[in-house]
């Protein structure tokens, strides 16, 4: 699937002196799902996030977090998206360049893939911590 630019958008065809044409806030937020929707369905390790996003939200119904704890939850969900989404920013960028760019620049994808990895392990110990808690509510010691 290629991505292409709108055509209501001249970037390519401003001069280089010019200022950017405005953009309207409902072009912005269209472009901005648009790049969502690309960010998902162009990755399969989306489907792992999705699975473990379910399960952390059925846990957290079932052991019945209290709203603080389903705020933190929620951000760690939002944070683990965010970073798997900069990351498919990253191979995106990547894939467009020649080969020679390319192998100079290959530790970025490492890098990229290394955040997701922080945000994954950081965000399961906070719902480690979360559901082991919620969990000796029920089984007091």
């Amino acid at each position: 699937m290629t991505a292409m630019r709108p055509p209501t958008l001249p970037i390519e065809t401003a001069e280089p002196d010019q200022p950017r044409p405005r953009r309207s806030w409902v072009f912005k937020f269209h472009c901005a799902f648009r790049g969502l929707k690309l960010g998902i369905r162009g990755h399969s390790s989306f489907f792992v996030h999705f699975f473990f996003t379910a399960l952390v939200v059925v846990a957290a119904l079932v052991l019945r977090c209290q709203v603080l704890e389903w705020c933190i939850l929620l951000g760690c969900i939002g944070l683990v998206m965010t970073a798997e989404l900069f990351n498919s920013a990253v191979e995106t960028l990547f894939r467009g360049l020649d080969d020679e760019t390319k192998r100079r620049v290959w530790p970025c994808l490492d890098v990229a893939a290394g955040a997701v990895l922080l945000a994954s392990i950081i965000s399961a110990v906070i719902g480690s911590i979360i559901f082991v808690r919620q969990l000796l509510n029920f089984w007091p010691i």
